[in-house]
Formats: structure tokens, C-alpha cells, sequence
């Protein structure tokens, strides 16, 4: 490999020299750009022509930033405090962005399929990190929200290759999969938390069950409030599945009906950013609209099967052995 570059040794110390963040991913996101850098792109960060191609291409990003100052500059006179978020978002931003373009630049060189399952893998990992901080209260709500998100887009992908909608190159492959990913993340996530919201509403109607159970008895009032569904469900016998049916349904609409309106709205609301893309890069209207077409329909089968996989896995957290309510799950907010 020869001796590391000054440039190369700099950058490990600026690595190092970050303040700890909460999420590793941040790290991982650095070390990834210097092990791309040094050991696999072949580019030499310490070669001027290198820096001077790299600035003249970034000339319009940072032009673009023009916008960002008057969002600072409205944050500050409007004393909204988001100053210092608003420039740490861009920031981040740019970093990810270029790091990810460090990368695409060596995968789509590359004609092993193995670095087309690293990347997607990747991609998944990291949402289903997120997806489970949306629902951090889940049990194991990492682990459930990545198998569900590689669930969903696994089969949806599977389907599109054998169907010949998208031939098996990383130029094709990787930016479909990152769509699937980021709206299987958003849904999944989504679900899970609304699912343990509803079944905890149990827990603080349980005090009121036997009253309400008294007042049927002596004919003072009628009960059919979907919220205790659940507990008189596993009384009659019922398995926690059956019990949470309409709990997992409630959850599931929520979560995906925005991934439905936005189909419904598609091209006359907004134009989506892959028909955005391939419009300004020199493509046909019509060719955008095949494509977006088919991303529409992506987006649906992957975030759907995503979802209703995260129910299935997710609700045995909910119960007990005995098939009753596992409170504990619900103590914590």
C-alpha cells in the first residue's frame, strides 16, 4: 500500500478529536471514508488535481447554502434557538453525502455481488437502529425492526429481479434498495409504537375492568369500548393473537396510510425526487414517469410487508407465558 499520506494520518486525527455522540453509526460513517480512501477507491487524498477537481464540483452545494443562512438567520431573529441544529443537520448532511459518494464510486466499479449485499445490508442495519429508537419500549426493538425492514424489501427486491424490472447491478439496485429501506424504517418503526401504545391503554383500564364488569351485571350500562377488547379477549380464551386483532389493525392503517395518500397525490401535488432526478439529468417525462411508476409500487409492497411482518414479531413481547398482559413492557414510557 506504501507509506499513508499526511492528508490520511489528519483526517484519523480529526476522527479521534470529535466529541462522543450518542449513535456509533456517526464513527462508523468516518472510518468508512478513510478505509475507502486509503485501501479501496485508489484515490490519493494527498494529490492537489484530486482537491481541485473535488472543490469545483462542490462550487453549486456550497452556493446552495445561500438558503441555509436565511433559515439561520430567521431562527435567530425569531429567537426559535435552532441555529445551532439547523447548521449540525447540513453539516452531517454534507459529510454523509460525500462519504456515500466515496463508496458508490467503488461498488459501481466493482462486478462482485458481494459488495451489493454489504452495502443493502448496511443500509438496513442502520434503519433498523433507527426504526427501534422510534420504538424503544418494544423488546428487542432493534432486532425486530431490522428483520422486518430486510423482510420487506428482500422479497420486494427478489420479485423486481426475477420480474426483469431491474437488472442485478449496483447502479440499479442499491438506490431502489435505499427507497425501500428509508420508507420500510419510517412504517415499521411507526407500527411497533403505535401497537404498544394501544395495548397499554390496557394496562391503565384494568383497575376499572371489574366495576365495569359490575355494572354490566346489574344492567346499569352496556360496554363495547374496543380498549378492553384485549383483556376480555384472553379471558374467553382467546390467544393473544386473536386477542390484538384490532390493535394490530389500528396500527397497521396508521402507519401505512401516509405511504397511500402519497400515491394517491403522486404528480399532481408534487413531482417525487426519482422522477425529479431523471428530468433534470436529460431523461423524457415519460421515461421519469415509467420509472416513478414503478417506485410507487415498490415502496407500497415493501413498506406493507415490513409492517405486518414487525406486528409478528413483535407482539409475543407484549405477553406472558400464561397468555396475559406483560406489564412490565408497559411500565416505562
Amino acid at each position: 500500500m506504501g507509506t499513508p499520506s499526511p492528508t490520511y494520518h489528519l483526517s484519523v486525527r480529526l476522527v479521534y478529536s470529535l466529541p462522543p455522540q450518542k449513535n456509533p453509526l456517526h464513527l462508523l460513517l468516518l472510518l468508512l471514508v478513510l478505509l475507502f480512501w486509503r485501501m479501496m477507491v485508489g484515490m490519493d487524498p494527498s494529490d492537489a488535481s484530486f482537491w481541485m477537481d473535488f472543490l469545483r464540483g462542490m462550487l453549486k452545494p456550497v452556493a446552495a447554502l445561500a438558503v441555509v443562512l436565511m433559515a439561520v438567520a430567521l431562527s435567530f431573529t425569531q429567537k426559535l434557538k435552532l441555529e445551532g441544529e439547523i447548521v449540525y443537520s447540513i453539516a452531517r448532511a454534507f459529510l454523509q453525502l460525500s462519504i456515500i459518494g466515496f463508496v458508490l464510486q467503488f461498488i459501481f466499479t466493482q462486478k462482485n455481488a458481494v459488495w451489493i449485499i454489504l452495502a443493502y445490508l448496511f443500509m438496513v442495519s442502520v434503519a433498523g437502529y433507527t426504526a427501534g429508537q422510534r420504538a424503544k419500549h418494544v423488546p428487542r426493538g432493534k432486532y425486530i425492526a431490522g428483520i422486518s425492514i430486510l423482510a420487506g424489501t428482500a422479497v420486494t427486491m427478489l420479485l423486481l429481479v426475477v420480474l426483469n424490472v431491474f437488472p442485478l447491478t449496483p447502479r440499479y439496485i442499491i438506490p431502489v434498495a435505499g427507497m425501500m429501506v428509508g420508507n420500510a424504517m419510517t412504517v415499521t418503526g411507526v407500527t411497533m409504537k403505535k401497537l404498544r401504545e394501544d395495548l397499554k391503554v390496557q394496562k391503565n383500564l384494568v383497575g376499572l375492568s371489574s366495576l365495569i364488569a359490575l355494572c354490566c351485571s346489574l344492567d346499569l350500562v352496556v360496554i363495547s369500548s374496543p380498549l378492553l377488547q384485549v383483556e376480555t379477549a384472553l379471558a374467553l380464551g382467546a390467544t393473544p393473537r386473536q386477542a390484538t386483532h384490532q390493535q394490530v389493525k389500528r396500527s397497521l392503517v396508521i402507519a401505512l396510510s401516509p405511504v397511500i395518500d402519497n400515491a394517491k397525490t403522486v404528480g399532481l401535488i408534487s413531482l417525487p425526487g426519482a422522477m425529479t432526478g431523471l428530468i433534470m439529468g436529460g431523461a423524457s417525462p415519460l421515461e421519469a414517469i415509467q420509472l416513478q411508476i414503478v417506485v410507487m409500487n415498490m415502496l407500497i409492497g415493501a413498506s406493507t410487508v415490513s409492517s405486518i411482518s414487525s406486528t409478528y414479531l413483535c407482539w409475543p413481547a407484549f405477553f406472558t407465558k400464561a397468555y396475559q398482559l406483560e406489564y412490565k413492557v408497559f411500565a416505562t414510557d
